[in-house]
């Protein structure tokens, strides 16, 4: 069994470093890229993301439109145990609106409807809501009440309305990240760990990656009508 909090201040320290090491350990589950474990960039993208996630969870201090918020799902005997968590951002200027960032859920939990009934927590909030996600996933989303609006790079864009929202997002930007000096160290232990030869393929891996999840999405957004390429 499991309880609902909703968060639109940061989490207490314990629950946000379990918050950090879902995202860690789910990784390919939930990041746009997708990556495998078994690709050597794999470290660098956990740090990346996990570095995201941080800051997003910093950002809700404060009072600032838009600020991210936070469902998660607890142990319902042990509330200091964290089974899953839905991180979401409000729409600036349209209150009815949302976008779901990251969704996951304890795997020793999963097939519980954890990650069923946090979303639609948010969509209670937000009834607008938004959610970009691989093609794999569009049939779980399509369960939830979302439908196909169009492909924006690796994903498929879904809404629970037939038309995005016009409002504006806070969203993180990563490229910042990728520039940091703890980047740039990550990146040359895997050089020495891996060889320059390794790491060079793993990109090409996860360029290749990218490019077979951006056709999957096309075809998806296709199959619900004319193409759409969201920016």
């Amino acid at each position: 069994m499991f309880t609902l909090t909703h968060l639109n201040t940061p989490p207490p320290e314990t629950l946000k470093n379990q918050v950090l090491q879902m995202v860690v350990d789910y990784l390919t589950d939930i990041s746009p890229v997708s990556l495998p474990p078994s690709n050597p960039l794999y470290p660098l993208y956990q740090y990346v993301v996990g570095f995201e996630v941080h800051r997003y969870l910093d950002s809700m201090d404060g009072a600032q439109a838009g600020k991210p918020e936070l469902i998660m799902a607890l142990d319902a005997d042990d509330p200091a145990i964290l089974l899953g968590f839905a991180l979401y951002l409000p729409y600036v200027n349209d209150p009815d609106a949302s976008s779901l960032v990251y969704l996951a859920v304890e795997q020793s939990h999963r097939g519980q409807g954890i990650g069923r009934a946090m979303v639609a927590e948010m969509v209670s909030r937000y009834p607008h809501a938004e959610v970009a996600c691989v093609a794999a996933k569009v049939p779980y989303f399509e369960t939830l009440g979302f439908m196909p609006l169009g492909a924006r790079g690796p994903q498929v864009v879904m809404n629970t309305r037939s038309q995005a929202s016009d409002g504006a997002l806070a969203i993180q930007d990563l490229q910042p990240i990728f520039q940091t000096q703890e980047v740039r160290q990550i990146h040359t232990y895997l050089v020495k760990q891996h060889g320059a030869e390794a790491l060079s393929k793993a990109e090409e891996d996860r360029d290749r990656l990218l490019d077979e999840l951006a056709q999957q999405a096309r075809h998806l957004a296709d199959r619900y009508g004319p193409a759409k390429r969201l920016h």
